[in-house]
C-alpha cells in the first residue's frame, strides 16, 4: 500500500477521524455512470451542486446501456394519446401496485404515477429523441424506430381486471437493437454540459463516515485509494448484483436455475456498500428472468406445460411473467405446446428443441414419457374451451386463445440450463421516494441516497415485471436523489 494510504478493508467505512487527507472535495458524489447516476448529476447540478461522478468502467453505461432504451409511463402520453388510447394516471398507478405483486413499494408507485408525464417531458428536455408512433403487436422492442408499444401484461389476467389496459412502453427513436447506448449517450451528454466531473477507472471500496452520517467514499483509483470529501453526500448508482454468486447463493438461490445474467458488473458493490452503514436491503429474493423467444405472435397462441403435463400459466401475459412462472415448476424444464397453424422455428441460439410429435396430442403425450391421460386431458380441456372464447382455468383472452387443433403437433423443450434464460436481480436497498437510504427502522441514513438497481423499485417483483420498468425507476428516481441530496 502507497505511504500516506487510508487504511479501509473493503466495505468496512471509514471514519472521518481516519481519514489521512482529502484527495478530492465536491458536494455530491454520485457512485456509477449508468442512466441513473447520469439522472441524479443532472438533477444535482441544476440545484446547483458542485457533482463528481465516479465509474469503475472506462466510461459510461452501466446495464442501462445494454437496454432496449425502453421506458414506462403513462397516464396519456402524447404517443397513447395520438394511437388513440385513454390511459388515466389511476389506471397507471394501479397496474404499477399490481406489478409489484407482494413487494410493492406504494409510494414509490403513487409518486411515479403522478409525475411520469412530467418526467417523460424531462426525457424530451435533456434531448432524448421519441418519434411519437404506435407499433401494435407482440414484441420485445422495435426493430424501427416506433416509440409505443406493449410491453407488460396490462392486456392479461389477472391486471386487465383491475386496471385498464394500455401500452405503456416508451423506446427511443433508435434504429434496430440497443436503444440503451443512445440513450445514456445523451443523458452523459447532459451532465458533462452542467459541469459534472467525470472519473473513470474507478471502484469504490468503502464510504466515509462522520458519526451517523455519510460524509464521502474512498475510491480506488490507479491502484491508490483516494479519499472524497462529499460536503452534501454520496449517491449509490451503482446496479444490481446479478455477477456476485456468493450474495446470490444467500439472498437469491433459485436464480441459479437459469444461466444467462444480464448486466455490467453488476456485483452488489452499493448495496454491500450501503448495508455497511446500516442500509437495509429487502426483497433480495426477487430476480427478473425470460426466454424471450417464446415472443412471437404465433408462439404466444401456444400452451405451455410443466413435466406432468399441468398448464401453469396464461399464455398471453408478458413473456418475463411467462418464464417466471416456468422456473417455479419442478423437473428443470417446461413445454410450449403448438399445432401446425401456429408454429415457427426458434431461433438456434434459444436453445429451444423440438422434443415430441405426433398426429394427437396422445401421440406427443407418449413421446414425452408423460402418465396416460395427462397431457391429452390438458389439451382437449383447454380446445373445448378455447372454441367458445373461454379459458376457464387462467382467463387467456382472445385473439390469442385459440384451439390447438391443427394437426401435426409439436412440443418444444425449454430447459432452464440449456436454453437461454437471461436474468438479473431485482433487490436492494430501501430507499423513501426522495432516494434517501433507510435503515431497519425506516429511518434516513443521512447523507447517503441511492437509485436504480441497487435499490427495491418499482420493479421490485419477478412475476410482475413489464419491460421498462427499470429505465422508468432508474431515470425518475435517480433524479429524485439527485435533487434530494442537492438540497440536503
Amino acid at each position: 500500500m502507497p505511504a500516506g494510504d487510508p487504511a479501509c478493508s473493503q466495505f468496512h467505512p471509514l471514519a472521518l477521524a481516519d481519514v489521512p487527507r482529502w484527495d478530492f472535495t465536491t458536494d455530491v458524489a454520485i457512485i456509477g455512470f449508468g442512466a441513473t447516476g447520469a439522472c441524479a448529476a443532472i438533477e444535482a447540478a441544476q440545484a446547483g451542486a458542485r457533482v463528481m461522478l465516479f465509474e469503475r468502467s472506462s466510461g459510461s453505461g452501466g446495464a442501462s446501456a445494454l437496454s432496449g432504451g425502453e421506458i414506462y409511463v403513462g397516464g396519456g402520453t402524447d404517443a397513447q394519446i395520438a394511437a388513440g388510447f385513454d390511459d388515466t394516471v389511476e389506471d397507471f398507478t394501479a397496474y404499477l401496485k399490481l406489478a409489484g405483486g407482494p413487494c410493492v413499494d406504494d409510494a414509490k408507485c403513487e409518486i411515479y404515477g403522478r409525475e411520469a408525464l412530467a418526467h417523460y417531458q424531462w426525457l424530451k428536455d435533456q434531448g432524448v429523441p421519441y418519434r411519437g408512433n404506435y407499433l401494435p403487436g407482440k414484441v420485445i422492442e422495435p426493430t424501427d424506430d416506433s416509440t409505443l408499444i406493449w410491453s407488460g401484461s396490462e392486456a392479461a389476467s389477472p391486471f386487465r381486471n383491475h386496471a385498464r389496459p394500455a401500452p405503456r412502453g416508451h423506446v427511443i427513436q433508435h434504429m434496430g437493437w440497443g436503444g440503451g447506448r443512445p440513450l445514456v449517450d445523451i443523458l452523459e451528454r447532459r451532465a458533462r454540459d452542467l459541469g459534472a466531473e467525470i472519473h473513470i477507472d474507478a471502484r469504490a471500496v468503502a464510504l466515509i463516515t462522520d458519526g451517523a452520517r455519510v460524509a464521502g467514499v474512498v475510491m480506488r483509483i490507479d491502484n491508490r485509494n483516494h479519499c472524497v470529501r462529499a460536503t452534501k453526500g454520496v449517491v449509490l448508482a451503482t446496479g444490481g448484483f446479478v455477477f456476485n454468486d456468493a450474495m446470490r447463493r444467500k439472498y437469491c438461490p433459485d436464480s441459479f436455475r437459469v444461466n444467462s445474467p444480464i448486466g455490467d458488473r453488476d456485483d452488489g458493490l452499493g448495496i454491500e456498500l450501503g448495508a455497511s452503514v446500516g442500509g437495509d436491503p429487502v426483497h433480495m429474493d426477487q430476480f427478473f428472468t425470460t426466454c424471450p423467444w417464446t415472443i412471437p405472435a404465433d408462439q404466444a397462441h401456444g400452451v405451455f406445460v410443466n413435466v406432468a403435463g399441468q398448464r401453469f400459466i396464461n399464455e398471453d401475459c408478458y413473456h418475463g411473467r411467462v418464464s417466471r412462472c416456468a422456473i417455479d415448476q419442478p423437473g428443470g424444464k417446461v413445454y410450449l405446446l403448438l399445432d401446425s397453424a401456429h408454429f415457427s422455428q426458434p431461433l438456434d441460439l434459444a436453445g429451444i428443441n423440438i422434443v415430441a410429435t405426433g398426429e394427437t396430442w396422445d401421440e406427443v403425450e407418449g413421446e414425452l414419457g408423460m402418465t396416460p391421460g395427462t397431457l391429452a386431458a390438458t389439451m382437449a380441456l383447454y380446445n373445448t374451451h378455447a372454441a367458445l372464447g373461454r379459458d376457464p382455468l387462467f382467463d387467456k383472452q382472445p385473439p390469442i386463445l385459440v384451439p390447438l387443433d391443427q394437426s401435426p403437433f409439436v412440443a418444444l423443450e425449454l430447459n432452464f440450463e440449456t436454453s437461454y434464460f437471461s436474468f438479473f436481480t431485482l433487490g436492494g436497498l430501501k430507499t423513501s421516494t426522495d432516494g434517501e437510504v433507510l435503515n431497519r427502522a425506516g429511518d434516513a441514513i443521512p447523507g447517503l441516497y441511492a437509485a436504480g438497481r441497487c435499490t427495491s423499485g418499482l420493479p421490485a417483483w419477478g412475476h410482475g415485471y413489464s419491460s421498462g420498468l427499470s429505465l422508468a425507476d432508474c431515470t425518475f428516481f435517480g433524479r429524485q436523489a439527485g435533487r434530494a441530496i442537492a438540497h440536503a
